[in-house]
């Protein structure tokens, strides 16, 4: 049972209105958010005017402020913010959508200089403004307004937009604008500088259904790169032009031919199907996991076999994984695939060649591994700890502590070290090649 002291809804409901007031202006006294909060729900609770006023004074004050807002008071900045997107998108947008809507693009308005002055290392001032800007396109519905008011609001507000905080606005807006409202932004964008090629415009063709238009805004040259020739390809399959999308997609080439073009591929791929050749997307699924180790086009491929043919080739995949010549990709894909015999394999016969760079991929290795593998889960443990240690990265030795303390734990299951050194003679080499790394030795020995 949850104790009444429990800090919760109900319990706090138990302190009755005029005890649950007296501690709210206890705790806002000198809390400038707090108190905001307060007055904003006070306003709102006199109807959607009331709010509105208040919103309204607070984004032009947040406007006006010129102060850098650093990581610390970086909170205090999102509170304020989140509190006037909720009023506005909530009993603001319920009681009178028009008014909601004028307040939503004055919020967007004020987001280049809010970024400008702020510390947005995490993303999260912008991640505001992203979403206030997925719900415009609904609000906009709602109030009516008129696709060409709106065009000219979207057009200015993309434009000036240097932060990306509004990459999503044009899909958003796509259903309150209309074939005409989209025509408009297009034009009004041209008219203030937008080119060929630019995000926002081609954003603008792919939801005007326009695969001619979004195709017309690359050169012959800008064609022939398979990022390019992907995402037109991609559109293009969108308007049911798959036979366009595979000149387009076989008349690019490969900037650097060991590059994993994985975009081209499943571009490719879903072309091939759309044009109902099933037997070259299989080839193609097949030849594109023997380069990349793809777990999805794997299973794909799997799916897509005769019946019992799946447990023939899923036996010749794992086989060509464990000679696959990237032994990091191969480790990646047993472990994922739950081939954990077959992983523990590969470290074995490599057991030289971890070095502990790559991180991720070698400490959940060596976890899934510890269960029924403990000498190939010590090993990649063993990688990471003299990696750290040889290159001085004092900020992993607080894991590569833990690693070797792994190790010693793993220790007390091995009975047969195969060749390799057990883990008192490791510590030993430890020492005596890093034994001066003393912030190392002192987190073990904690």
């Amino acid at each position: 049972m949850t104790s009444k002291r429990t800090l919760n809804a109900r319990n706090l409901e138990a302190l009755g209105a005029a005890a649950l007031a007296e501690l709210l202006l206890e705790v806002s006294s000198g809390q400038a958010v707090i108190q905001r909060r307060l007055r904003l729900a006070l306003a709102a609770a006199e109807g959607a005017g009331g709010a509105a006023q208040e919103v309204r004074k607070r984004l032009a004050a947040i406007d006006r402020a010129r102060t850098f807002v650093g990581s610390a008071r970086r909170p205090a900045l999102l509170s304020d913010l989140e509190a006037q997107r909720q009023a506005i998108t909530g009993p603001i947008a319920d009681e009178d959508p028009g008014v909601a809507c004028e307040l939503l693009l004055r919020f967007l308005e004020i987001s280049a200089g809010v970024l400008t002055r702020c510390s947005d290392s995490t993303g999260a001032v912008s991640g505001v403004f992203e979403r206030a800007a997925e719900q415009l396109g609904p609000l906009a519905l709602a109030a009516q307004l008129a696709p060409e008011t709106l065009a000219e609001h979207a057009a200015e507000l993309l434009l000036e937009d240097s932060h990306g905080a509004f990459d999503g606005l044009v899909p958003a807006l796509t259903e309150a604008l209309g074939e005409g409202g989209l025509q408009r932004l297009e034009r009004g964008c041209r008219d203030r500088g937008a080119r060929n090629g630019s995000r926002l415009l081609l954003q603008i063709a792919e939801a005007r259904g326009d695969g001619e238009g979004y195709l017309g805004q690359f050169s012959v040259a800008d064609l022939r790169r398979r990022p390019v020739a992907a995402d037109v390809a991609r559109v293009l399959l969108a308007n049911g032009r798959a036979a366009q999308a595979l000149e387009i997609l076989d008349g690019a080439t490969a900037d650097n031919p060991g590059r994993l073009d994985g975009a081209w591929q499943d571009s490719r791929l879903a072309v091939l199907e759309a044009l109902n050749r099933p037997a070259e997307a299989q080839e193609m699924r097949w030849q594109w996991f023997c380069r990349s180790l793809s777990i999805p086009h794997l299973r794909d491929h799997l799916r897509h076999l005769e019946a019992f043919e799946d447990g023939e080739a899923e036996e010749r995949a794992l086989r060509l994984a464990e000679q696959h010549p990237s032994r990091l990709l191969a480790l990646e894909f047993l472990v994922a695939w739950g081939a954990l015999a077959r992983a523990a394999r590969l470290v074995l016969a490599h057991a030289t060649e971890w070095d502990g760079e790559a991180y991720a991929i070698h400490s959940g290795a060596a976890e899934r591994l510890s269960a029924d593998h403990p000498l190939a889960a010590t090993l990649l443990l063993r990688a990471m700890v003299w990696g750290a240690l040889e290159m001085g990265r004092s900020q992993r030795y607080r894991y590569a502590a833990e690693h070797l303390r792994s190790c010693d734990l793993l220790a007390d299951r091995l009975d047969d070290w195969q060749g390799h050194p057990d883990h008192a003679a490791f510590v030993a080499r430890l020492l005596e090649c890093f034994g001066g790394r003393w912030g190392f030795w002192r987190l073990v020995e904690a």
